[in-house]
């Protein structure tokens, strides 16, 4: 490590366990002598590099340093980047970024933008080898943003990060008053970019527990620890909580923690990380609703499918394939978003989760826990798209459509009573579970409080899960 402390430095030592951090090219400087820089020390060349432990887990790591040159991107400070990115990859370990730059280095011009190419290209032929974490703590703005949105995870800063391809000022009937676009809470809710916002500590602290979930690449085996949680622990209140993933997710886990992913994107579809016995397992469920820490219902939504959810469970389900990481779906959707942007988008959308399911070789369980009404029934994880096994909930439902609705299709023009009738008969025949299980679109159908333990055993099962795939370079969806 260098003799003086900067705040890269410290930031880093803070994030990885104690005295584990190496750092490495500490000597590097910036190489043009253009527009006078040679004036100006330029040590690190405004990046400092290295590797360390967090959980006693390797991660590669940089992290920009504002006091040189405004941690600005130039040719060397881009090499270095690069450089930890070739290592990370031959090791085999995740990368960790700390952004903080005032940009692209204007006196070093084509020098520093061929530099930013390079990080670019780095980071896209490390995408699926190994997890890449961005954590925002400044400025990350123009082309950086890209670094951003092709992590695998990022985490902003609440009040100083600043996430933005163009400023808010510089877009056509906006200023930052009226719309701060390069907020953490916009960028957070609007992009599907960021994973989590909040302080330096609290996102440091999330980081340290993300690692431990993650596999080291995507060659190494499933990630297994011990637990002693009981895996035929039954889940309370989970009949009376159907309608909130956080919830249930947290009581089906190892020792009930669950880590979220894009929080405050998409909300009709919760993503994150879960372990069951001892294994991380990535879940996809559908939200209804959220409750705060007493109990209280804090949010609603309509349980449907809409752009934004769907593109985040597409990206998640993406992550946990190429990592062989099981995927856990909870079913409870009863249709599409109704609105213009949906009918522009959701089917386009829709296509690419319809062929992630398919295409994903981890082992799949679903566990339809409310409703899974139609074609978005069919796409949240069901058998047919190739779940290995699908469970339900006593009370579930799986059909065309609700039971009084199809009726009104059937009898159109028939008065109430016969409409009531026949909806009551749908829903006995063809709206029921059993309907389902018995003719195997259901594996089983389970009390809400035996979830974990069937779980366990069905992930348990699938471990040796292998899969011979016909040749093709990639699917086009």
């Amino acid at each position: 490590m260098s003799n003086t402390s900067t705040q890269a430095q410290t930031r880093i030592r803070a994030l990885l366990d104690e005295g584990s951090f190496m750092e490495i090219g500490s000597a590097v400087t910036a190489r043009s002598t253009d527009f006078n820089l040679d004036a100006k020390k330029a040590p690190s060349d405004g990046v400092v590099i290295g590797h360390g432990t967090i959980d006693g887990n390797l991660v590669f790591v940089y992290s920009q340093d504002t006091s040189v040159l405004n941690g600005t991107i130039g040719e060397m400070h881009a090499r270095k980047i690069a450089t930890i990115y070739d290592m990370a990859v031959k090791m085999g370990a995740p990368v960790i970024g700390i952004l903080d730059c005032g940009g692209i280095r204007l006196q070093e011009s084509v020098d520093a933008l061929s530099g930013l190419g390079k990080i670019y290209r780095k980071m896209s032929l490390a995408s699926g080898i190994v997890p890449q974490i961005s954590i925002v703590l400044g400025a990350c703005g123009g082309g950086l943003s890209v670094v951003g949105a092709l992590s695998d995870f990022t985490f902003v800063e609440k009040e100083k990060g600043k996430l933005f391809l163009n400023s808010p000022d510089a877009i056509k009937e906006n200023t930052k008053e009226k719309c701060d676009t390069s907020s953490s809470a916009f960028q957070a809710a609007e992009t599907g970019n960021v994973d989590m916002t909040g302080t330096e500590s609290e996102i440091f602290a999330a980081v340290r527990s993300l690692i431990p979930m993650l596999p080291d690449n995507n060659i190494g085996k499933q990630l297994e620890k011990a637990t002693g949680d009981d895996l035929n622990r039954t889940c309370a209140s989970m009949d009376t909580m159907v309608g909130d993933p956080v919830y249930l997710l947290s009581q089906i886990a190892d020792d009930c923690a669950f880590f979220e992913t894009k929080r405050d994107y998409g909300k009709q579809i919760t993503t994150g990380f879960i372990q069951i016995n001892g294994t991380t397992v990535g879940a996809i469920a559908n939200t209804k609703e959220l409750h705060d820490e007493t109990g209280a219902v804090k949010e609603s939504f309509a349980n449907v499918l809409t752009v934004a959810s769907v593109n985040k469970a597409y990206e998640f389900l993406n992550f946990c394939d190429a990592f062989e990481i099981p995927v856990l779906t909870l079913a409870n959707v009863n249709g599409f978003c109704r609105c213009m942007n949906a009918e522009k988008n959701l089917a386009k959308c829709m296509a690419r989760l319809v062929s992630a399911y398919t295409n994903a070789t981890v082992p799949k369980v679903t566990v339809v826990t409310g409703e899974a009404y139609g074609s978005a029934g069919v796409i949240m994880g069901s058998k047919e798209i190739g779940a290995d096994l699908v469970y339900a909930w006593e009370n579930a439902k799986i059909s065309l459509m609700e039971s009084d609705l199809a009726a009104k299709i059937m009898y159109d023009g028939e008065d109430a009573s016969v409409i009531d009738e026949k909806a009551k008969e749908y829903d006995a025949l063809q709206g029921s579970i059993d309907y389902a299980a018995a003719r195997g679109y259901v594996d089983r159908v389970i009390a809400p409080a035996d979830t974990r333990k069937y779980l366990a055993a069905a992930f348990e099962m699938l471990y040796t899960k292998s899969v011979e795939t016909p040749y093709k370079k990639h699917g086009v969806k």
